[in-house]
């Protein structure tokens, strides 16, 4: 059995967060385990409340897992730099384990899910531990304290924020005019991933790629093999949308 542990915050509607992430990860075939690591109220547009959890009942979840053959981690949204320090503590435990970080710092609808100090030390602390990093032109753009708007400056991102200590980072160009671009650094070369774009809004498309290629590094594929597949999964699910709740969604777990 292939194990996959997700760490992150709640969404009621499960758009993201951790109950999409345990979604999008039976979806491969593997099994999920998750580490609440906040709690969100959001909706459509907004998030209404959120609260990290305590360090220690963090920590005592991750005690919890190691009855499970943990093969690889997902973290995503974490609210607070305490929270950040938890999870980078409790990673220490699972030495060789990868670990692929989504560093969500807002909703879809622009409300901000971190502070300042968050993503600190998201960028500080626990980078260096992930074998992947994925974000996308806004969060990289926060990262590094400036806009990122093209393709030069994604590759350039993403070998400014592999010096922070990540093996490899990801930085999505999603946003972008044109065909679906990402661009992988990991301190040797730079690589683009292009793709025809698919007119589509669905939510939940970034959770989607991070728990994808989470799933393939788990079943020991590399990471350029990875990110093939959870592109692949991606372009699918833009294509495949269903309404819910009031926005488009990916089709797998809703009927």
């Amino acid at each position: 059995m292939t194990v996959v542990a997700t760490v992150g915050t709640t969404h009621p509607l499960a758009f993201a967060g951790l109950a999409f992430a345990v979604l999008a990860l039976a979806h491969e075939g593997v099994r999920p385990v998750c580490v609440v690591a906040g709690v969100s109220a959001q909706d459509a547009l907004h998030v209404r409340a959120r609260v990290a959890i305590d360090p220690a009942v963090i920590g005592a979840q991750f005690d919890a897992l190691r009855d499970a053959p943990v093969d690889a981690f997902h973290v995503g949204a974490l609210l607070s730099a305490d929270a950040v320090l938890a999870v980078v503590a409790a990673l220490a435990d699972f030495p060789g384990v990868p670990v692929v970080v989504d560093p969500v710092l807002a909703a879809t609808g622009g409300d901000a899910l971190g502070d300042d100090a968050t993503r600190l030390a998201l960028r500080d602390a626990l980078f260096p531990l992930a074998t992947l990093v994925t974000p996308n032109l806004a969060e990289a753009g926060a990262l590094l304290g400036r806009t990122i708007g093209d393709v030069e400056a994604m590759r350039a991102a993403a070998n400014e924020l592999v010096g922070c200590g990540a093996q490899a980072v990801l930085v999505k160009g999603g946003h972008l005019i044109g065909d679906a671009i990402d661009v992988l650094a990991d301190g040797r070369r730079t690589r683009d991933f292009v793709s025809p774009r698919i007119d589509a809004d669905v939510r939940g498309t970034g959770d989607l790629l991070a728990t994808s290629i989470a799933a393939s590094l788990a079943r020991g594929a590399n990471v350029f093999e990875a990110i093939e597949h959870a592109r692949r999964r991606v372009h699918e699910a833009l294509a495949c949308g269903v309404p819910f709740a009031g926005t488009r969604v990916t089709s797998f777990g809703y009927g």
